[in-house]
Parts: structure tokens; sequence; C-alpha cells
């Protein structure tokens, strides 16, 4: 049987949307790097971008091994793990009756998976003293989004230094114009229609408008594209 290979994959986006691109690594249980690529999407939501970097990644790695993939988006995980049988069931439509984000993405992911053995694990962002593999990820999926430029272990580029915190956030924007219907559940397990202006704690992990992730129990605040933290209001 083939050895069992070590990866992760990352997607970033500057606004969200904004400029984004993808990013998957390969590596070695202590985190050592073998191979890596990432490449820009243009203007991209941070979920386009956490999903196609687990289409390029499993597009790369050979369906007959077995493999670990690492990643911090809870949404891409969940997605292709625990909703997507669901949706099948249900025509492509949430339990809302409304379609299903990035179907196509998801329906590519779906196809490959197909027949593979496959473990995935959540590992949090943004850790001093996390995930090797994921922290490569990140900072390779955020100079290709910043830059529009790819790059990778093949074409000889050396993987970016992490970025200051300061260059993750994205700068302000003009507030949308909100709906008055009834909101659903964000990534945070907080609803829409709560009121804007105070902090909560976080339900569930997430990932803020700026790209950063938060965890469970973390203060989040309202902001006008969802949940995040409260120095991005």
């Amino acid at each position: 049987m083939p050895e069992k290979i070590i990866a992760a994959c990352d997607g970033a986006s500057k606004g969200n949307p904004g400029p984004a691109a993808w990013a998957w690594v390969i590596g070695r249980a202590d985190g050592t790097l073998e191979r890596w690529e990432a490449g820009p999407l243009g203007r991209a939501t941070n979920n386009v971008a956490e999903l196609t970097a687990l289409e390029r990644l499993l597009e790369t790695l050979d369906p007959a091994a077995p493999a670990e993939i690492r990643m911090d988006s809870q949404y891409a995980m969940k997605a292709v793990t625990t909703w997507l049988p669901g949706w099948r069931r249900k025509g492509w439509k949430t339990a809302a009756g409304t379609p299903v984000a990035n179907k196509d993405l998801v329906v590519r992911i779906d196809a490959l998976l197909t027949g593979r053995d496959v473990d995935f694990v959540y590992t949090p962002a943004h850790r001093t003293g996390g995930d090797p593999l994921n922290d490569a990820a990140d900072r390779a999926a955020s100079h290709s989004a910043r830059t529009q430029e790819p790059l990778g272990s093949d074409a000889g580029s050396a993987l970016p230094d992490p970025e200051p915190a300061s260059a993750r956030v994205s700068a302000p924007r003009t507030p949308r114009a909100r709906s008055s219907a009834p909101g659903g559940s964000t990534a945070s397990g907080a609803r829409r229609s709560r009121p804007s202006g105070g902090t909560l704690k976080a339900k569930f992990p997430g990932r803020c408008r700026c790209g950063r992730a938060y965890d469970k129990g973390e203060s989040i605040a309202k902001n006008s594209e969802g949940w995040g933290h409260p120095t991005c209001v």
C-alpha cells in the first residue's frame, strides 16, 4: 500500500471578495515541506479560494495513495464531508431551499474524492506553534493573493515570509445595503438577525472578513458582511 501523504491547503481573499489565491503544500508529519504551489484567482471570495485550494490539491495527489489533508476552513471541510450528501439529496438546495453556493467547485471536489482514502484534519490558523504545513499554505496563498502571481517549489520560488497581522486585514469597505429578510445562521453560529453594536462569544470557529480565522468562544462582532473580529468592524 502506498505511503500516506501529508498535505495542507488554504485560500486567501484580501477583502472577501477581493484579490484571492489558493495554495497547497505536501510534506511530512514533522512539518518538513516537500512540494508546494500557489496561484492567483483574480477577484473572489474566501470560500471560493478555500474550495479551489482543495480542488487543486486533490488534482495533484496520487488518487491511489491515502492522504491526510489539513485545513483551517470549517466551511470548505464541512461542505465536502458533512453537508454535501444532504445537498445532493435535496437537488443541490440548502436546508432553507436556496441554491448551494459554489456548487460547481463542490461537485468537482466530490468527484475527485470518490474512491479515495482521505482524512480531513482541522487546524486552527495563525497560532503560535501551530501546524507548520497549514502555516506554509497560508503564507503562500496570502502572498499570491496580494501579488496575483503564481509561485511554487517546482518554479524555484522561496516560501514567502509570514505577513504581519496588519497586512492580513482588508481595507475598510463601504457598507452594503442590508436586506430586511430574516437571515440564517452564519459560520460563527450566530444569527444574522441579531442587532449590531455589541460582541458575543462565537458558538463555532469561523473566518472574519479580513481572512483570519476566529475560534469557538472568541469574542466576535457584527460587520457589513457577517461576523468577525471586533477590530475589523
